[in-house]
């Protein structure tokens, strides 16, 4: 037996920054020669507090997906330090990605590391473990956020009708880490987070199109595509829901395809965006990445699948690098006052070293296309990173960046070890337009 429980240590402080401008770099794990792993948080910062790693030399591993240290003569890459209880180690690291990494918006513990430190987190808990795909629109005077299936703590399957919250329409006051998004969920009666989009049916409800038009009034109305879900991931019907602002919560329409009807319609998927044709006329155009159809920016029309119109679907880009087709997965589209352009961010299909982790960036005269040369600007190491969402309503018009998100998963890679909290969650990152790095993109 142990002669008396060890004494609690005050923990060592390690700071990890980017070498090139400070900022802390969440998302960064270091590894120990006997396979023990550490995971940056949202402010850069790890609590080191295993007396087996404190006052003797330490050989950290590091591994950050686009962040990285030089190799050794070995080939490892990593750092040796000698952490002292209540000391502090600061870890430079070198970004390789073009875009620059914010930090995670969603899940839990996204300040646990500093807690351990006694620096109190900037929002208490949301009370969601982890969520798929985001969704946003600018509807009255909040941005609504919604995602996909969430994980709730309670137990490993959690709400499959997606959740959703609010935000003020500028609710990050800067976009350098570390960050926090000031969410305000919609909750049940106990104070859990809860399904927004309860469509009648068995099975997982998933929505997509999202956004808010006016009606004949001129009152905007919060409307998605919805899709309900057998098995993995089949749809067996899909159609057309609305907010209800009085109950909280979307309901259904109509249905306009179901299992056994034969072929799909077409159909308003994607991360829907404004434009204007050269007669004035505004329309809303839907894709995941490049825009696949139209409807009249109105409620009328998008609630008549008569009036929708089908859009050619825009060649792949090629790599800027060595001309190669870059072929997409999902994106989004927005316009650039900046570049004054058309500017798209995508998953490659199919892409290296991450079969769905490699994001590439494109621009274009028009939405409709040609995409010129595309440049690959966040990679990941055997991890997916899906359905990025670019948020031209975050940051002020004719900011010299943009910021996009995407859902950080395990899925879909070769057997990784997923990280702990950030894993099934949303991760924002950083492009600087004006990057040399972009100059390709043409």
């Amino acid at each position: 037996m142990f002669a008396g429980a060890a004494s609690a240590v005050e923990p060592c402080r390690v700071e990890i920054v980017d070498k090139e401008n400070g900022w802390p770099v969440p998302l960064v794990e270091l590894k120990t020669t006997h396979e023990a792993r550490y995971v940056s948080d949202n402010a850069g910062l790890i609590a080191l507090e295993d007396s087996d790693l404190l006052d003797r030399e330490v050989w950290f591993h590091v591994k950050g997906h686009g962040y990285e240290v030089a190799k050794d003569g070995f080939g490892f890459q990593g750092v040796r330090v000698t952490p002292k209880a209540g000391g502090k180690l600061r870890i430079e690291v070198e970004r390789k990605n073009v875009a620059k990494r914010l930090g995670r918006l969603t899940g839990a513990g996204m300040f646990a590391e500093s807690g351990k430190l006694g620096i109190k987190a900037p929002l208490p808990e949301s009370g969601v473990f982890g969520c798929d795909s985001v969704l946003m629109a600018k509807h009255g005077s909040k941005l609504f956020w919604l995602w996909g299936d969430t994980t709730m703590p309670g137990y490993p399957l959690g709400v499959f009708d997606s959740t959703a919250a609010l935000t003020d329409l500028q609710p990050l006051k800067k976009f350098e880490p570390p960050i926090a998004m000031p969410y305000t969920h919609f909750r049940d009666d106990k104070g859990k987070p809860r399904g927004v989009a309860k469509m009648p049916g068995d099975g997982p409800t998933w929505l997509g199109g999202m956004a808010s038009v006016p009606d004949k009034e001129g009152k905007p109305q919060l409307v998605a595509l919805y899709s309900k879900i057998k098995g993995h991931l089949d749809e067996y019907e899909v159609g057309l829901c609305r907010w209800d602002e009085k109950a909280q919560s979307f309901e259904k329409v109509q249905a306009i395809w179901k299992d056994g009807d034969g072929k799909k319609p077409l159909l308003l998927r994607g991360h829907p965006f404004a434009w204007s044709d050269p007669a004035g006329k505004k329309w809303l155009l839907f894709g995941d990445p490049f825009p696949e159809a139209r409807c009249e920016a109105t409620y009328e029309s998008w609630s008549d699948p008569k009036t929708w119109e089908k859009i050619e679907e825009a060649a792949a880009p090629r790599s800027a690098e060595d001309g190669s087709e870059v072929k997409p997965h999902r994106g989004s589209v927005v316009w650039s006052p900046f570049r004054k352009r058309w500017v798209a961010i995508f998953t490659q299909q199919y892409g290296k070293p991450s079969t769905f982790g490699e994001i590439w960036y494109a621009e274009a005269d028009s939405p409709m296309g040609p995409w010129g040369k595309a440049v690959k600007v966040l990679t990941h190491d055997n991890y997916t990173f899906y359905n990025p969402k670019i948020h031209a309503e975050l940051t002020p018009e004719g900011a010299p960046f943009i910021v996009f998100e995407g859902t950080y998963t395990a899925e879909f890679a070769d057997r990784p070890v997923p990280t702990a909290r950030y894993n099934y969650n949303q991760i924002l990152y950083r492009l600087d337009l004006d990057d040399p790095k972009l100059a390709g993109a043409k």
